[in-house]
């Protein structure tokens, strides 16, 4: 026997019953990412990934090309440009490799910059900052064992995240018909039209947001990369390129990126001022990133606040590591369109979203309590 699903309503039940469906449900949901997160994070990323090649497909399907073969192309377009940044990335670290003698001698004047300096400042002598050494170097030997295991687990992990990848996308891609009708029948006829729409703002979101990164990528490293070449700034290139590929990372990212570029400016110079033009570049390059280009790229797309976007990054973080972080973002603002069309989790949309209220909701009860010592002496 079929449920009448025309005729209920989660909204008939009480509000209590509701809300401890929507935390059960949030409970579920999330026990279930951690525990298939090896699962989550390729498919999640093969979805996005098909969304952005998605328009590729239908020009060539116009062009009557076979599905398979439409697909094939689409998916070869996306691999070849992946492969072009990793060739491109890979170059630059060479160059680096190719300093390495010149780095290790960096590396020690610093170091026996910083010991005087900490000599002068505390009376730590370098023999004790030596020993230090030894010991802290002792105990990293002694976890070597642990840190090869799970590194080697890690490049497992991702040798694997990889391989799958494109074959989930050629599969999502080729099944996507039989995807959406599963979505519409979790629904019923009259919400057709809602989840339609939401469908099509989903993927428009999410091409304008991916593509969005793509071309921030591309003007990150052409204007930090040029910026730092002008100054003569040695592996300026590397350094605007890993900036622009830790600056996908909200908040977070651009950190780390800053203070990878302070060091491999600091293994290739023995002076401090192209620190000090590394990081005055970059922070002009995020001036223009954050105020004037990326707004007009993918800003107006995607309204969520700063304190969901960082609780989102850590917890994409925790699930699914570095491809969660990146993932983070795209997420929440699919699950922002899906709450704003559900009229029972519309408040989760509003927690999401970015619109402050002009007022605090207290005020109207603040009111009440004012005017009501009033009322009861009339």
């Amino acid at each position: 026997m079929q449920p009448d699903n025309e005729n209920f309503s989660t909204s008939k039940l009480p509000l209590t019953i509701r809300r401890s469906i929507e935390f059960i449900g949030i409970f579920f949901l999330a026990t279930a990412m951690v525990a298939g997160r090896s699962i989550v994070a390729p498919l999640l990323t093969a979805v996005y990934a098909g969304m952005v090649i998605l328009p590729i497909l239908r020009f060539l399907k116009r062009r009557h090309w076979p599905e398979s073969i439409a697909i094939s192309a689409a998916l070869l377009i996306l691999i070849i440009g992946i492969a072009l940044i990793v060739w491109f990335f890979s170059i630059q670290v060479g160059n680096l490799m190719a300093d390495l003698s010149t780095i290790k001698e960096n590396i020690l004047i610093h170091l026996k910059s910083l010991s005087t300096w900490i000599n002068n400042k505390t009376h730590y002598s370098t023999d004790k900052q030596l020993e230090l050494l030894s010991e802290q170097s002792s105990k990293f030997l002694n976890n070597a064992g642990t840190i090869a295991s799970g590194a080697f687990s890690s490049i497992s992990s991702t040798i694997i995240f990889v391989g799958l990848l494109p074959i989930y996308i050629f599969l999502i891609l080729f099944y996507r018909n039989l995807l959406l009708r599963f979505v519409f029948m979790w629904f019923p006829t009259k919400s057709h039209s809602r989840v339609h729409e939401g469908i099509r703002e989903t993927e428009s979101i999410i091409k304008s947001y991916l593509v969005g990164l793509l071309i921030q990528i591309s003007y990150i490293t052409i204007l930090l990369g040029g910026g730092l070449m002008l100054f003569g700034i040695k592996h300026a290139l590397l350094i605007g390129i890993i900036f622009a590929l830790l600056n996908l990372i909200p908040y977070i990212g651009a950190l780390f990126g800053n203070i990878i570029g302070v060091l491999l400016t600091l293994t290739a110079s023995q002076d401090l001022s192209p620190v000090i033009i590394v990081l005055v570049t970059i922070a002009v390059v995020q001036f223009l990133d954050n105020n004037i280009l990326m707004p007009r790229i993918v800003g107006s797309k995607v309204k969520i606040n700063a304190l969901a976007s960082i609780v989102g990054v850590i917890i994409g973080g925790s699930l699914g590591g570095i491809a969660g972080m990146f993932l983070s973002l795209p997420t929440i603002a699919v699950l922002k369109i899906i709450f704003d069309r559900t009229d029972n989790m519309k408040q989760w949309g509003i927690l999401l979203g970015d619109e402050i209220p002009t007022e605090t909701p207290m005020w109207n009860f603040m009111k009440k309590a004012i005017n009501k010592p009033k009322e009861d002496k009339k």
